[in-house]
């Protein structure tokens, strides 16, 4: 009898052993984040208010895996939109600590302050983040979009 006690602890103790594993895991991995709607906005005021930017995929879908071109609309805060800018794109995955896998370029110049980004892509699900640097008449801005697969 006092064998079966042994093997019982034994078991018990194995299990408790195994949920503070699994507990010691699932704390300290991460997790999308949960955002709310304006965090995840396609449109936006720049850093500091110069530029209204909308950012969107081209074929209207986020597609993860695959090389993609997205629009970047520059207005100013009249509606006015803005042409001849310079964009720089940076960006990557926030809680992964890494960069993007491409290095996404503003290619051409569709007219009504649309550019086209070029090499725009998505390894993984999870946060990532876009950010911006613009240059044009009416000065220098940043804006980062926040995107969530």
């Amino acid at each position: 009898m006092a064998s079966l006690w042994r093997y019982v602890l034994a078991g018990v103790g194995l299990a408790a052993l195994l949920a503070g594993i699994l507990a010691a895991v699932y704390l300290t991995a991460p997790h999308a984040p949960r955002l709310a709607g304006s965090e995840v906005a396609r449109s936006k005021k720049t850093t500091n208010g110069l530029f209204v930017a909308s950012f969107e995929p081209e074929r209207g879908v986020i597609r993860q895996g695959e090389l993609q071109s997205w629009l970047l609309t520059l207005k100013t805060g009249a509606g006015t939109p803005v042409e001849g800018a310079a964009i720089t794109i940076s960006g990557g995955m926030p809680q992964h600590r890494h960069g993007l896998p491409t290095s996404p370029q503003a290619t051409d110049y569709l007219g009504d302050g649309c550019y086209r980004i070029d090499g725009v892509k998505f390894t993984m699900s999870g946060l990532w983040q876009l950010h911006f640097a613009i240059s044009a008449a009416a000065g220098s801005d940043t804006v980062v979009f926040n995107v969530l697969l």
